[in-house]
């Protein structure tokens, strides 16, 4: 029966051609709003690391002065000062913890005549790249010794491995960063969370992922400066590591609810013995983990969510819109509905010949809201923002689209198909 009902919903779309074309464009239209609208959305509030996120947590405390302080009406700063991370890191409370802090660096080929250039680099520390589960295609990360040695050492990433050595193996080779040789420890598999979790205030948060992860110490002796410092008293910042300016992420794995409560209360204490001490004024800590940290830091921007929600209120529209365009074309055929009732067609069968018709006009309506979507993400590519360059459908979406296309198409016919089901045979003969 199915292809029964096939055929006579392909002599109907045929035969109302103008129509057609009206309910297919106006759920393309929806569909494609919504499409190019979630995709956005999925990309900006997606989770950088599925299965990793609820362990990593990100400490937070604040070395301000009182002027000003409301007990209980102020957040905690975003990022620490060299001593209170590194006496944070080193009190070592969590399994593996990692203090990160983004720069940028002059790279210069090995080769003959090769032009320097710049790329985006990652100051951190030896667990950072295993906590996060970064995918190594050659080597590994560098170890602790390393750390504490400021051993002259990195990891690159893949695209910058197939930039500089084709692909090739290049770990123990040497490589050029600001005038000075780093020998090569690890090629990096790919690796680029998005939104990248670890840049957030502290670099930029999308993009195609970082080249080079150095050890915080090696990059600090050669006077690699942060992209970010927030300074809340006159200071050498030429002397990071005691000017009081805020410029370092601090990043701790901790595996249960009991370690993550052992962690807050040390923290709370260590804030408590600097107040004492006279460093500190406020009491405020924080201890996030790595999604309420991207909610926490507004990584998802209002209007997208505004914009997604308009989204789904346009498609409302098309579907209502095309609700009235089948019931109108039902409308018109009550003189043929009529004499298959009469013929014997049962109302069922009826309700499924419209059904059917309605997920046709629902997967043409899908392909051509592909085509809208991809228009729309090519628009949002050319835009000046960070995540422009990363909107594109993938499997899931394209995918996601044809059920949306198909479930808006069913929801609209239904009510076409009921009082199509609905007419009487009789005075439609009568009036024949």
């Amino acid at each position: 029966m199915f292809g029964y009902y096939l055929n006579l919903a392909l002599r109907s779309l045929g035969r109302n051609r103008v129509l057609t074309t009206l309910m297919v464009l106006a759920l393309a239209l929806g569909i494609g709003a919504c499409i190019t609208t979630l995709t956005v959305l999925r990309l900006l509030s997606g989770d950088p690391l599925p299965g990793r996120s609820a362990q990593l947590y990100y400490p937070q405390i604040d070395p301000y002065p009182k002027d000003g302080y409301i007990p209980g009406q102020s957040k905690p700063q975003e990022n620490l000062t060299w001593v209170d991370a590194t006496r944070l890191f080193e009190a070592h409370h969590a399994p593996r913890q990692a203090l990160v802090a983004l720069g940028s660096t002059k790279i210069q080929p090995r080769e003959a005549g090769g032009r320097p250039f710049f790329g985006d680099a990652v100051m951190t520390t030896a667990d950072f790249l295993p906590m996060v589960g970064a995918p190594f295609r050659y080597g590994s990360a560098w170890s602790a010794a390393d750390d504490t040695a400021g051993a002259r050492v990195v990891v690159i990433a893949d695209f910058l491995n197939q930039k500089l050595f084709g692909g090739a193996n290049s770990v123990g080779r040497t490589l050029r960063v600001n005038d000075h040789e780093f020998r090569i420890v690890g090629v990096l598999g790919h690796f680029s969370p998005q939104p990248r979790f670890y840049a957030i205030n502290l670099g930029r948060s999308y993009g195609e992922g970082d080249g080079l992860f150095l050890p915080l110490r090696a990059a600090r002796d050669m006077e690699l400066m942060p992209n970010n410092i927030s300074c809340w008293e006159a200071g050498d910042i030429e002397h990071l590591e005691t000017a009081p300016c805020m410029w370092l992420g601090l990043w701790v794995e901790l595996p249960d609810a009991a370690a993550v409560a052992n962690y807050k209360r040390f923290l709370d204490g260590y804030v408590r013995e600097q107040i004492a001490q006279g460093r500190f004024h406020r009491t405020d800590t924080a201890l996030p983990d790595l999604m309420e940290w991207l909610r926490i830091e507004n990584v998802v921007p209002d209007d997208a969510q505004l914009q997604a929600g308009l989204a789904f209120g346009f498609l409302l529209i098309c579907v209502t819109n095309t609700i009235g365009l089948l019931l109108a074309k039902c409308l018109r055929r009550s003189r043929e509905i009529g004499v298959r009732r009469a013929l014997g067609a049962t109302r069922v069968a009826i309700f499924g010949q419209f059904m059917v018709e309605a997920a046709m006009v629902g997967l043409a309506g899908g392909l051509l809201g592909l085509v809208f979507a991809e228009l729309g993400l090519w628009g949002i590519r050319h835009q000046p923002a960070e995540y422009a360059s990363l909107a594109r459908l993938d499997p899931g979406m394209f995918a996601f689209t044809f059920v949306v296309a198909l479930a808006s198409a069913l929801v609209a016919g239904l009510l076409p198909a009921w009082r199509a089901c609905a007419v009487a045979p009789a005075p439609q003969l009568k009036s024949a």
